[in-house]
């Protein structure tokens, strides 16, 4: 009976290993895992992407695939790590700069995958329901640190008050994206009268902004903000609503300006560093962008076609740093804190072209209605707003949120398109 029942197991467990139902279910398995590491844990995001992508190997449709790289929302972000590679050539900096400079672009080949995956998964929800639980605890953990900064696992540093992992900047592009996506279901519970679920998830994106408010926020987000908030009311609301909803929102932030000494410091600053930077020549963090971004753009003028290459930057404020016209004490760092111009100094105006080839063609993509639209529709606003102040897309947390972001809703959006094709077909 034993040898019955361990043979029947033997069985099961070989047709699922032969069965691409089951691979396919795995690896929506540790999609989930990867969006809910990822708030916590840089290893563990890689890690359980590196399996992702292994799983899907075994039944996968070459040909299909294949295929499915020529759509624009593909080819664009492969064509940026092409060009990053290809960069490397005419690049002067040493072969260790280079690859390392080439190795944030590679997470772009992830956002065709997960297109490929989630247009034939029916899970692609779970990603958004995993990332928004994974943010809610960690929200709830951030509390605990502001109260009882021994329970961080990083060093104490008053600048980064109630943060367990990463950093500031991390959580609250997190934060940010998940109290402003909450408006979308929110407002579709609004309209079929489930105010109990509308009221909890309500409360759920004000627990995110009272954290942004009262424990810590950056300023990035303070700026991003209220443009995300804007692109909702824009598309979604009539301009009675908006009116009600903007009085309501100065309001909400008058009180929490004044109940906020953490949220008066943070904005504060913006005008504190230009005036020590441009007036006396410290070097602030507003200061440091604003170094940064003036030569940054005389490197772009140096080479503006194809940039310097893949790996230069680095070698290129080094040398501008002993320039008697740089501010002492900036430091020298590999990029230009502004996406575009990272880009521009390396690969020039071809650089450029690629960079807003993959913004527009992914924004494109989600216009219409539909929450994952809106979700999709949102990581690429957010993206391309704070890579106004940073490198957002090349830097790990930032970039592996646009990559999942885009690559799920959009595998949502076209399954969706499909399947209306279908009902097309058959109706006619």
């Amino acid at each position: 009976m034993t040898a019955l029942a361990q043979e029947t197991t033997a069985q099961m467990l070989w047709r699922r290993f032969r069965s691409p139902t089951a691979w396919g279910e795995t690896v929506d398995l540790f999609a989930i895992l990867t969006v809910a590491s990822l708030p916590w844990s840089t290893s563990l995001t890689a890690i359980f992407n590196a399996i992702l992508l292994v799983c899907m190997v075994p039944f996968l449709d070459i040909r299909a695939f294949l295929q499915s790289l020529t759509r624009p929302i593909c080819a664009a972000p492969i064509a940026l790590v092409l060009l990053a590679v290809v960069g490397t050539l005419w690049s002067d900096a040493a072969w260790g700069a280079r690859l390392y400079a080439l190795s944030p672009t590679v997470k772009l080949l992830v956002l065709p995958v997960l297109l490929y995956h989630f247009e034939r998964s029916p899970r692609g929800h779970w990603m958004f329901i995993a990332f928004l639980v994974s943010c809610a605890l960690l929200s709830v953990m951030s509390w605990l640190v502001a109260f009882y900064p021994g329970l961080s696992l990083k060093p104490y540093d008053p600048l980064e008050r109630g943060i367990f992992v990463k950093n500031y900047i991390d959580q609250s592009q997190e934060f940010a994206l998940c109290a402003v996506a909450l408006a979308y279901p929110v407002m579709m519970l609004l309209r079929e009268k489930r105010y109990l679920f509308a009221g909890l998830l309500s409360a759920l994106a004000l627990s995110f902004l009272v954290n942004m408010a009262f424990v810590v926020v950056s300023r990035t987000a303070l700026v991003t903000v209220p443009i995300m908030l804007g692109v909702f009311a824009l598309l979604h609301l009539q301009w009675r609503s908006i009116a009600i909803i903007s009085a309501a929102l100065i309001a909400c932030a008058a009180i929490a300006w004044q109940a906020s000494p953490q949220l008066r410091k943070t904005a504060n600053t913006f005008s504190r560093d230009y005036q020590l930077y441009t007036q006396e020549n410290v070097p602030t963090s507003m200061g440091e962008r604003l170094e940064y971004w003036r030569h940054a753009v005389r490197f772009f003028v140096q080479a503006p076609l194809v940039g310097h290459g893949t790996g230069s930057s680095q070698a290129l404020f080094e040398k501008a740093a002993k320039d008697p016209s740089w501010v002492p004490g900036v430091r020298v760092f590999p990029n230009p804190h502004n996406q575009t111009l990272h880009v521009a100094i390396q690969w020039g105006i071809v650089g450029i072209v690629v960079l807003y080839a993959i913004w527009i063609s992914h924004f494109l993509m989600f216009r219409g209605e539909g929450f994952a639209k809106w979700i999709g529709l949102l990581v690429v606003v957010q993206n391309v707003f704070t890579s106004m102040f940073n490198s957002h897309l090349f830097d790990f947390h930032e970039g592996w949120m646009y990559v999942i972001g885009v690559g799920v809703a959009g595998g949502i959006v076209i399954r969706a398109q499909r399947a209306e094709a279908k009902v097309g077909e058959v109706g006619s």
